[in-house]
C-alpha cells in the first residue's frame, strides 16, 4: 500500500521541537519533507544527536542562508513545487524572512503556510518557550497538590500539542485545495485543551482547585493512590465501574456518582485505606480483568520495557515511531539527515 501523504511536499523551516515534530509526524506518513537550515544547522543539532534524531527522521535537508537574496530565489524555486511550507519562530522573524503566504504566494497560489508561534502571527515576539505557556495559561497553577508550588509536567506538552495542531491545520488547508495561511500558538493550543475546564469557569464561574494526588474535579475516586508498594492510578468514572472495584476492594456503600462527589472526603478515606493492603502491580493484576481503569505508576524506562513494539530503528537511534497506525502502511524509518545532505537532490528536483 502506498503511503497516505505520498506526493504530498512540505518545506520546514522549523527549531528545536514544535515545527519538527509536526513535520515527522507527515514525514512517517510519506510526505516528502525538506528542512531547510541555516549554515551550520538547525540549533537542535547542538542539543544531542539523539534529540536532533527524535525529532527529524524521514526528513531531507537542505542548506540555505534565507537572509541572501540568492537563498530568498531559492525557497521560492522549492515552494513553487510543494503544498505546504511550515515554520515556527517569531512572528517577526517569519514576516522579516518573507515566509508567509502573502509572500510566497507569487511562487505558488495554493501554497499552505503554517505559522507556528507563541502567541499569533500578529501577537508580538514576546517569548513563548514551553514551560512559559503552561505558566501563562493556568495549566502550572492548576497541576501538583494543593499546598505545594504550582508545577510542570515532565515533558514538553506545549511544544508537542502544538506540532500535532498544525500538522492537522496544514493538511485540512491542503485538502481544502486552497492555498492560504494558517495561524497556529501555542497559547492558544493550550488554552483549547482546557476544554471543559474553561467551560466550567466561562459559564458556571468555576474556578479550577487543585486536589491531592492529581485528583479529578468532576470524577471521584480518579486519582493516584499509594499502596502497599508503589503508586495506582485508579479512574472510576462511572457507577458500573465503581460496583467491580468496590466488590473486589470490599467497599460497601456510595454506589452513585453524585454520592460519591458529595461524599468525596469519606469515599478516598475507605478507598486509600483498601488499596493498601495490596501492591500496585498487584492491583493493576487483579482489577485489569474486571475491565476497571488502572495503571502501576511506572518509570519511563519501564513504560518502554513493557512496549518493545513501539520501538523502532532509524539508523543508529532507537526511537519511538509514529503513533498513527495505518492499515496496510508501513512506515519506512530513514535517520535524520546530515546537514544539507540533500542539495543536490533537492536542487535537480526543482530545477
Amino acid at each position: 500500500m502506498s503511503a497516505p501523504l505520498a506526493g504530498i511536499r512540505i518545506i520546514e523551516v522549523g527549531v528545536m521541537l514544535a515545527g519538527p515534530y509536526a513535520t515527522m509526524l507527515l514525514a512517517d506518513l510519506g510526505a516528502e519533507v525538506i528542512k531547510v537550515e541555516p549554515p551550520g544547522g538547525e540549533i537542535s543539532r547542538q542539543v544531542s544527536d539523539s534529540y536532533f534524531a527524535s525529532l527529524n527522521r524521514n526528513k531531507k535537508s537542505v542548506v540555505i542562508d534565507l537572509r541572501s537574496d540568492e537563498g530568498k530565489a531559492r525557497l521560492g524555486e522549492l515552494v513553487a513545487d510543494s503544498h505546504a511550507l511550515l515554520v515556527n519562530m517569531k512572528p517577526s522573524a517569519i514576516k522579516k524572512l518573507g515566509l508567509t503566504y502573502e509572500s510566497l504566494r507569487r511562487y505558488n497560489e495554493k501554497l499552505v503556510c503554517v505559522a507556528m508561534t507563541g502567541f499569533g502571527l500578529e501577537g508580538g515576539d514576546d517569548p513563548a518557550f514551553d514551560y512559559v505557556i503552561q505558566a501563562a495559561t493556568g495549566v502550572a497553577a492548576m497541576t501538583g497538590n494543593p499546598d505545594d508550588p504550582p508545577t510542570l509536567p515532565g515533558y514538553s506538552s506545549a511544544d508537542n500539542s502544538t506540532g500535532l495542531t498544525a500538522a492537522l491545520g496544514l493538511l485540512a488547508q491542503i485538502v481544502s485545495g486552497r492555498g492560504g495561511q494558517v495561524d497556529v500558538c501555542l497559547r492558544d493550543v493550550m488554552l483549547s485543551q482546557l476544554n471543559y475546564r474553561a467551560a466550567a469557569y466561562l459559564n458556571d464561574g468555576v474556578v479550577p482547585q487543585r486536589y491531592p494526588y492529581g485528583a479529578h474535579s468532576y470524577y471521584v475516586p480518579a486519582q493516584l493512590f499509594e499502596t502497599a508498594d508503589g503508586y495506582l492510578a485508579l479512574f472510576i468514572t462511572h457507577d458500573g465501574f465503581w460496583k467491580a472495584f468496590s466488590a473486589e476492594a470490599g467497599i460497601e456503600g456510595f454506589p452513585t456518582m453524585a454520592e460519591r462527589a458529595a461524599r468525596r472526603d469519606e469515599v478516598l478515606a475507605v478507598v486509600s485505606a483498601a488499596l493498601a493492603t495490596d501492591t500496585a502491580a498487584g492491583w493493576e493484576e487483579r482489577l485489569r480483568p474486571l475491565g476497571i481503569p488502572v495503571a502501576a505508576v511506572r518509570t519511563l524506562p519501564e513504560a518502554l520495557e513493557r512496549t518493545p513494539e513501539v520501538i523502532v530503528r532509524a539508523g543508529d537511534f532507537r526511537l519511538v515511531g509514529s503513533p498513527i497506525k495505518v492499515t496496510g502502511y508501513q512506515p519506512e524509518y530513514r535517520p535524520a539527515p546530515q546537514v544539507g545532505e540533500h542539495d543536490d537532490v533537492v536542487r535537480a528536483h526543482s530545477s
